[in-house]
């Protein structure tokens, strides 16, 4: 009831402004990147676009409501953002048609999502936690922002996803992109903490606006109408390799929600209870389930919403849910979809390149915590350096390993934290050296 009354407060309007642009500027790229790596039509772009706005409002809604009732943005994981686009370039120099991907990827979500929710109703969130130590969460943030930010750079020069043989660097377009890219970084050391929130927003408006004065619309633009449309990516399809792939991604995406409700836990002195986590669970794979239906990324709590917290102090679940549900109506209404979806993949690209520089200080932060010697730094070098160098290798090279298990080892990301959690799991590393 009391927070009935607060709705009607000015104050948390503005508070659930500064919420809904910060949803909006992590969450608008992901479905205009990944349409266009899948080669999707205008109808199937303005779905995947609408449903993106419908199901992350929901989603933010249910878990501030039912899950864990913090304010957290349940949004599109960068863990999965990272397997959906690596694997559109991995699968296609390996033969494998779009359509064959995306239906697979479809079907190992959705056994994910499933995954997560017996995670969360059986309740062994707190026990699968103790293999995330900070080691292994430094490997997967670290790991995670390199993959991501390859993915960013090359959207930023210009350069389609997938396999191209006649792929080259935009010049034009990837020169406005940088220095798009160095004006958001500016304003973020720079500016008042009041502007500094908003540098994300401030980049795209602006580069989009330059964009248009230079170069028109985008070819990439889409127009017309759209339903909402089913499995869009392609029909549900059994591809052992995608299909497992997917699976244990969905595995690796629970560490997120260790990582954000351990974080605002150490923020706002609580503790996240095994009820919580339940729910949390249970709410994140229904989501994921329904993602796998409307051809989305799949869902997570992000842990950047931490910084955001920190910067405002909106700590209220008020100005969270008028922000959630602001986002919500974007997608009711397909107009407003279809004027988002016009976005420079260029320019959203650019301003994701320097929200994610800042994975490099969460792996700094979960590395501080681990006391390294010339004996058991192999701890970290190991699946460190080994998912780098998988992921500077052509897809080629893996064509002569088994078909089931190929989207996996080619999978810098995926291979890297397999090896963490292994090594931390089989060597007690704190005694070795000392």
């Amino acid at each position: 009831m009391e927070q009935l009354k607060q709705l009607g407060e000015l104050r948390h309007w503005i508070a659930g402004l500064q919420w809904f642009f910060f949803i909006f500027v992590n969450i608008i790229i992901v479905p205009i990147a990944v349409a266009e790596a899948f080669e999707l039509g205008s109808a199937e772009t303005i779905s995947t676009i609408r449903m993106s706005f419908i199901v992350t409002g929901l989603a933010c809604l249910a878990q501030g409501i039912l899950g864990h009732g913090r304010p957290l943005l349940e949004g599109q994981s960068g863990v999965w953002m990272g397997i959906f686009l690596t694997l559109v370039t991995t699968t296609a120099a390996q033969g494998i048609p779009l359509y064959e991907l995306g239906g697979s990827l479809a079907l190992g979500v959705i056994i994910a999502g499933v995954i997560t929710i017996i995670v969360g109703i059986i309740g062994v969130g707190p026990q699968l936690a103790k293999l995330f130590n900070p080691t292994v969460m430094g490997v997967f943030t670290f790991l995670l922002g390199v993959t991501l930010l390859q993915i960013f750079f090359q959207g930023m020069l210009g350069i389609p996803f997938g396999v191209s043989d006649d792929a080259k660097i935009d010049v034009p377009v990837a020169s406005l992109a940088i220095l798009i890219a160095i004006i958001v970084i500016i304003i973020s050391i720079k500016s008042r903490p009041g502007i500094r929130s908003y540098a994300l927003l401030i980049g795209i408006i602006v580069g989009w606006i330059v964009y248009l004065i230079l170069f028109g619309s985008d070819e990439s633009v889409v127009t017309g109408e759209s339903s909402l449309l089913f499995f869009p990516l392609g029909k549900l399809t059994w591809n052992t390799g995608i299909v497992l792939t997917a699976v244990f991604a969905g595995l690796l995406n629970l560490s997120n929600t260790f990582g954000a409700l351990k974080g605002l836990d150490d923020l706002e002195n609580t503790e996240t209870t095994s009820r919580d986590y339940r729910r949390t669970f249970s709410i994140t794979g229904l989501a994921s389930i329904s993602s796998g239906v409307f051809g989305l990324v799949p869902y997570a709590p992000y842990v950047s919403s931490l910084g955001f917290l920190q910067q405002t102090n909106l700590f209220d679940r008020v100005p969270f849910f008028i922000g959630s549900f602001l986002f919500f109506l974007l997608g009711v209404f397909q107009p407003i979809s279809a004027f988002f979806a016009a976005i420079p993949l260029s320019i959203g690209s650019a301003v994701l390149f320097v929200a994610y520089l800042q994975m490099f200080n969460s792996s700094w932060n979960f590395l501080k915590n681990v006391q390294f010697n010339t004996m058991n730094v192999y701890r970290i070098a190991i699946p460190l350096f080994v998912g780098i160098i998988i992921m500077t290798f052509p897809p080629t090279y893996f064509e002569s390993l088994p078909s089931f298990i190929r989207p996996f080892l080619s999978n810098g990301l995926l291979v890297g934290i397999f090896l963490s959690i292994v090594l931390e799991n089989m060597i007690r590393w704190d005694r070795v050296g000392n």
